[in-house]
């Protein structure tokens, strides 16, 4: 006679331990309230599945405490959705194709409330839930046939297996940051900006390119002509000695709207889309919870970005092309201060990838969603929403602008327009930097045609250095490494009207970097706060990076010991920065007897250490470089480690790199007391 499939109260160690770490889970989701725990949760639901299955097979058994603890997990995991969701709930249940935009799926996006969030989720979590007490109570229930018994446990075990699978490609993971929250402060400081503009306040263009090399253009070096944005560096200033703040997309953003270092809001990684459709491990949800911490999706809200600044101070405010800060919520860049945004949220090799068109936090599609396949006109589309944004501007409104151009090229994979394709002579690489180059002239003469290019500020710079393609001249590295060619990038300023701030054509070597964005664009552009007496910098929070008005007027020293440029990846800092006069290091005592006659032709020395970073060089992939000191003035290609020569230098950049980092640690946020 066969045997029954049968519930097994009694207390074993393998089934207990199940349902302790079952419980554990439980706990340790609602106490810590972190993605993270939810990710390892439905993991453990997916391992009990099969684990609850063979039991049924092979020992023709249900462990009752391998059941309770499947549905502790279950149950925290439903709960913490419930109570600390940013949405309404659905998670990714619905296609993204359908748009994700919340004035057309209201219970799809957007924070919803609790009794959405309450549905949402028991509809997510009723499938594995509704297997798993199903096969509990067919092992309970006597049969008459025992093969029927054990058949219908079999079916309900194969059912909560592949329930349990679904759940994690569908699970709701939009949670709220478990974070110091800065929204009060965020608000005051905004009020308190001076919102009086007039004709003579300057436009601002900020244009960010997306993994463009030092090299990449004729300015510096390329082999290849771009004449448009050469154009910007020959009428205003060239800095040759220009940092990103980050080595990849989604960080760099962050610093160059915010003047603070990523590590501030836990944005020091990609961030990946929250809306990927139906797709294997839905990889690109559950990234976030693994690569950013306390829930972060983008950059938090409550963090204070240029848009912000400007909005604030009467400049009507307009985002095109890359985004790559969030997708949904206070993430999205209408919700950051923009008051239009065109282009998309996430970067163009990850889905879904389509444009759109927001305004007020609500977006629609504007070219259908399946771009992913077939850019090739995007840097047209983003040229004609620009264009025609400024051009609305100019001709109906009296505010001066504030436009930032971000434009997705040319981070692979790379596509050009037809009439572009086989332009250059040098493959779609280049072919795609020559159309952008074109229609970025287009843009500039358009600005001239309505007398507005005098009277606004340009900006051309590059979230990181290049990666499958592209030049970083002679330097080490590239995107996402913390070498030379990872962090130093192009950047160009031009103000025809500067009021004799500088005379156009002229370079500037002294090193800046993107944080320094943020105040330098306060300053030139006199956003005070509302008495009109002071610069409006904000005061809860610290802003990393220094106005580089100075630089730009005299090119004066910027980055010393006490303000240095940091070089990080994954919360940690890897390198820092700064630059000394040179009688500094020579005047000091223990170099009196160093040959060091040839760095005394510079003014100035520039030191980068690195503590502890890996090789570039993929043939020795598991060696680290540690404890290393440059002097970029005369080896720009980090070639040579010059801690034996300099050891005081080297252990003094260590102190102040270890405890920059203690600092970044106990305060994330950089609130100011």
């Amino acid at each position: 006679m066969k045997k029954n499939v049968e519930i097994d109260k009694k207390i074993k160690v393998f089934p207990f331990a199940l349902f302790i770490i079952g419980a554990v889970i439980c706990a340790v989701q609602l106490i810590t309230r972190q993605n993270i725990v939810a990710v390892v949760s439905v993991g453990y639901g997916c391992i009990m599945a099969a684990v609850m299955l063979l039991s049924v097979v092979i020992k023709k058994k249900i462990y009752f405490w391998e059941v309770i603890g499947t549905a502790a997990a279950q149950l925290g995991t439903f709960l913490f959705h419930v109570f600390c969701g940013a949405d309404a709930g659905f998670g990714a249940f619905i296609s993204g194709k359908a748009g994700w935009s919340s004035a057309e799926h209201p219970l799809m996006a957007g924070d919803g409330n609790f009794f959405t969030r309450l549905a949402g989720n028991a509809l997510l979590v009723l499938p594995s839930a509704a297997a798993l007490w199903a096969l509990f109570l067919i092992a309970k229930k006597t049969f008459k046939k025992p093969a029927a018994k054990n058949i219908s446990c079999i079916l309900a075990g194969v059912f909560l297996t592949g329930a349990s699978v679904f759940y994690v490609l569908t699970m709701n993971m939009r949670t709220k940051p478990v974070t110091d929250r800065l929204w009060e402060s965020h608000d005051d400081y905004l009020k308190n900006i001076d919102n009086r503009t007039s004709s003579e306040k300057p436009n601002v263009l900020v244009i960010l390119t997306d993994d463009l090399g030092y090299g990449d253009v004729s300015l510096n070096g390329a082999i290849y002509d771009t004449p448009n944005i050469d154009s910007i560096g020959e009428n205003g200033l060239n800095f040759t000695d220009f940092y990103s703040s980050y080595s990849v997309c989604s960080p760099a953003r962050f610093a160059a709207l915010t003047g603070r270092y990523p590590y501030r809001g836990y944005a020091d990684n990609v961030i990946y889309p929250t809306v990927d459709c139906f797709s294997p491990f839905a990889q690109t949800r559950i990234f976030n919870s693994v690569e950013m911490l306390n829930n972060t999706d983008g950059m938090l809200g409550d963090e204070i970005t240029l848009a912000e600044v400007f909005k604030a101070a009467g400049y009507s405010t307009g985002c095109f092309g890359k985004w790559h800060l969030g997708d949904y919520g206070e993430y999205l860049p209408t919700n950051q201060g923009f008051d239009y945004f065109y282009g998309s949220h996430h970067v163009n090799d990850m889905k879904p990838f389509y444009h759109v068109r927001e305004a007020g936090g609500e977006y629609t599609v504007a070219h259908g969603t399946d771009e992913l396949k077939d850019q090739s006109n995007a840097t047209k589309w983003i040229h004609e929403e620009i264009s025609s944004w400024i051009k609305e501007q100019t001709e109906n409104t009296d505010k001066p602008f504030f436009a930032y151009y971000t434009t997705p090229w040319p981070h692979a994979p790379v596509f050009v327009g037809d009439e572009f394709k086989g332009k250059s002579g040098m493959g779609t690489y280049v072919d795609c930097i020559t159309e952008f180059d074109y229609y970025l002239g287009e843009l500039f003469r358009q600005l001239e045609a309505e007398g507005e290019l005098e009277n606004t500020i340009i900006v051309f710079t590059s979230d990181n250095g290049p990666a499958l393609e592209g030049s970083t001249g002679t330097l080490r590295g590239g995107k996402y490494l913390a070498y030379e060619g990872g962090q130093k990038v192009p950047f160009m300023l031009r103000w025809d009207k500067n009021g004799g701030l500088f005379n156009k054509g002229e370079t500037r070597a002294q090193s800046a970097t993107l944080v320094d964005l943020f105040p330098t664009l306060i300053e030139m552009c006199g956003i005070t706060d509302d008495g009109g007496k002071a610069l409006a910098m904000p005061g809860d929070r610290v802003i990393d990076g220094v106005s580089m008005v100075d630089v730009i007027k005299n090119d004066e020293l910027l980055h010393s010991p006490e303000v240095p440029i940091l070089h990080m990846k994954r919360r940690k800092v890897k390198a820092i920065q700064y630059t000394v006069p040179t009688d500094v290091v020579t005047s000091r005592a223990e170099y009196k007897d160093y040959k060091y006659d040839y760095l005394k032709e510079n003014d100035y020395l520039t030191f980068k250490y690195f503590k502890n970073i890996q090789n570039d060089n993929s043939a020795f992939f598991d060696k680290y470089r540690k404890n290393w000191l440059h002097i970029l003035t005369d080896d720009k290609g980090e070639n040579y480690n010059r801690t034996p020569v300099f050891p005081e230098i080297a252990d003094e950049m260590k102190t102040r790199l270890e405890a920059i980092q203690k600092d970044f640690e106990n305060n994330p946020r950089g609130v100011k007391d």
